[in-house]
């Protein structure tokens, strides 16, 4: 079952490495504004974005499987079509802790499986907005 808890959210949020699948390098959309939040509050914000070389003076990966850092959390901008395949290459990692859809995004089989494999599952939530609430 997908985390709801404040204390459990709260741990998620001390997490320093976030993988963002479907960053943008275009300033006002969510998907851009959101890590830009998050890495200027202290955290590792990894792109991951197939059409961008670099966002915010970062390399940009293709996929989440190409990501050569460590990652704890995927934060999700994507269609929820597409979050069985994220949830997959998470999976196939063996340091991802978290997978977190943001709002309006999410795919209660895949979070499933997730879960089955000892990642935790945060859905329809946005990371900014909880972040704000329990930890600024």
């Amino acid at each position: 079952m997908p985390v709801d808890s404040d204390d459990e959210l709260t741990e998620i949020l001390d997490y320093e490495h976030v993988a963002v699948v479907g960053c943008s390098n275009t300033p006002g959309k969510d998907a851009h504004e959101i890590p830009a939040y998050l890495r200027d509050h202290g955290y590792d914000m990894i792109p991951v974005n197939p059409f961008a070389d670099e966002i915010f003076d970062r390399k940009a990966y293709d996929s989440l499987a190409d990501v050569e850092d460590e990652v704890d959390i995927v934060d999700v901008f994507r269609p929820s079509e597409e979050v069985a395949g994220i949830v997959d290459e998470a999976i196939e990692r063996d340091d991802v802790d978290v997978v977190w859809t943001q709002l309006g995004i999410g795919d209660d089989d895949a979070a499933k499986r997730a879960e089955d494999a000892g990642i935790r599952v945060v859905q329809d939530k946005c990371m900014k907005v909880e972040h704000r609430r329990l930890k600024a």
